[in-house]
């Protein structure tokens, strides 16, 4: 195991809601001082969509409140690069695989191209990743079968046709996790019943099939990991056999974490993790995100509309985490524009307070807020309000924005320099195309508004309209 790094701070109140206890609960870790952390990351058979990246930023916002309270922390992601089959369940071909056929490649190729992008994307968002470890479940196949045998050894497993199942009848407790003891309530599950003792029995060990393009030896034959196994490997390998905190989005609750819980407390006799926490899913018009319906943006999307990469950020944090969010590029432009007022306000009070912070109420008050189930919209709200605050000096106000950054992620320590200047201000080709906006604004064609936005953004000029018509920020990113 790798040391804790964070240095330790006086331990203050922090509270999750835990989808264990179903309720909100005063975080207690393990160890005095120490927290734990695993989070299920990507699997990485394409690139991660923005829905994806809400439950990266989710997860860095645990990471923030735990340091914040003043434990040192641990942390892993987990990169799925086999397992993971398209149904989320027992049936179909590997994602990995699909993937590698349809960019005509090797599946260590695309595992490889795709981990890159997605830790360049978290990195945008501003996800220090020095600390967290990064295993790959290929990485750990020999910890993945010696968990089955011992799985196997107590009488949890049997053999199929197929593979190696977990037999649920034996563990009682299935489902405890968000309540869901029936087949019924576990939504997504259409598996198969085929072999199996129990449909709500799940893989372990799945033999080698004729399309799959990763194998291994096993006691039991050629094949490969069930889905759930490698994370209870790699978080018992890496973090024990019980952590403080587990993260995922809600759609993880019903099978893969509960499928986790029961491989590993049958193994270990001891609780997986003492806190579950779940990010509600980021929806377009109200429909999930997904590749068949052709509604997938990415990070890339986003940038190349001329977006700041943090203006996702402060855009999914306007949202608590367990509310469903619903992305549209007016939203993200709205959050662009805040984001850029919210630069050039903390960089006029840099200068002001000559980078010197104040304590005050507000910076106290905001952290409490945040520590609190993570409640970013109010931390933002007091942000906010805050820096409009007349009775504030600027070293108040800047201490408030140390608290506020350390706790956000916005860089509002080191903003980018922005600056606002009229229509005359801009390069004459830019200014007849700003009028043609506003004129497409006024008429309510908006599509077209919002493509001359998108130009002006490309060439480094962010529209923000105001009562006395736009304004032009440029930034340095």
């Amino acid at each position: 195991m790798w040391p804790f790094r964070t240095k330790q701070k006086n331990e203050t109140p922090l509270f999750f809601s835990n989808t264990l206890s179903g309720k909100k609960d005063l975080f207690v870790p393990l160890a005095t001082g120490r927290a734990t952390l695993y989070s299920c990351g990507p699997t990485v058979y394409g690139a991660q969509h923005v829905g994806n990246l809400r439950a990266a930023v989710f997860a860095d916002s645990v990471s923030r409140a735990l340091k914040e309270a003043g434990y040192s922390v641990r942390r892993v992601i987990n990169i799925t690069d086999v397992g993971h089959l398209v149904g989320d369940g027992d049936e179909g071909e590997d994602k990995m695989a699909v993937g590698a056929r349809a960019e005509k490649t090797t599946p260590e190729e695309i595992a490889k191209r795709y981990t890159d992008r997605y830790l360049s994307d978290i990195r945008s968002l501003n996800l220090d990743t020095t600390d967290i470890h990064f295993p790959r479940a290929s990485e750990y196949i020999a910890e993945q079968i010696s968990m089955i045998e011992t799985l196997e050894m107590k009488g949890f497993a049997y053999r199929t046709d197929d593979g190696i199942y977990f037999d649920t009848a034996l563990f009682p407790s299935y489902g405890k996790l968000g309540n869901v003891r029936d087949v019924e309530q576990r939504a997504g599950t259409r598996v198969s019943t085929s072999g199996k003792k129990d449909p709500r029995d799940f893989a372990l060990w799945r033999f080698a099939g004729p399309n799959d393009l990763q194998q291994w030896e096993s006691p039991w034959g050629t094949g490969n990991p069930g889905w759930s196994i490698e994370c209870s490997a790699m978080a018992r390998s890496l973090l024990g056999d019980t952590i403080d905190v587990h993260t995922g989005g809600q759609d993880h609750i019903s099978v893969h974490h509960n499928n986790e819980i029961a491989q590993s407390e049958a193994t270990t006799g001891k609780p997986l993790a003492r806190y579950w926490l779940h990010n509600a899913f980021l929806t377009i018009e109200g429909a999930k995100i997904s590749k068949s319906v052709g509604n997938v943006h990415t990070l890339a999307d986003v940038t190349e509309r001329g977006f700041h990469p943090l203006a996702l950020r402060y855009f999914l944090l306007q949202a608590h985490y367990r509310t469903p969010l619903s992305f549209s590029w007016e939203a993200l432009t709205a959050a662009n524009d805040a984001l850029s007022r919210l630069w050039k306000l903390a960089n006029e009070i840099k200068r002001e307070s000559g980078g010197r912070a104040r304590a005050s109420d507000m910076s106290l008050r905001l952290r409490s807020i945040f520590l609190d189930d993570l409640a970013t919209p109010q931390a933002l709200g007091l942000l906010w309000e805050a820096l409009k605050e007349d009775s504030l000096t600027s070293g108040e106000k800047w201490g408030v924005i140390e608290a506020a950054d350390a706790i956000l992620g916005l860089s509002l320590t080191n903003a980018p320099e922005t600056s606002r200047q009229a229509l005359s201000d801009l390069p004459e080709d830019l200014q007849a195309i700003a009028v043609e906006r506003e004129e497409a604004r006024q008429a309510k064609d908006f599509a077209r508004a919002d493509e001359l936005r998108i130009h002006l953004l490309k060439r480094g000029y962010a529209v923000e309209d105001t009562p006395s018509g736009p304004l032009f920020t440029t930034s340095e990113r």
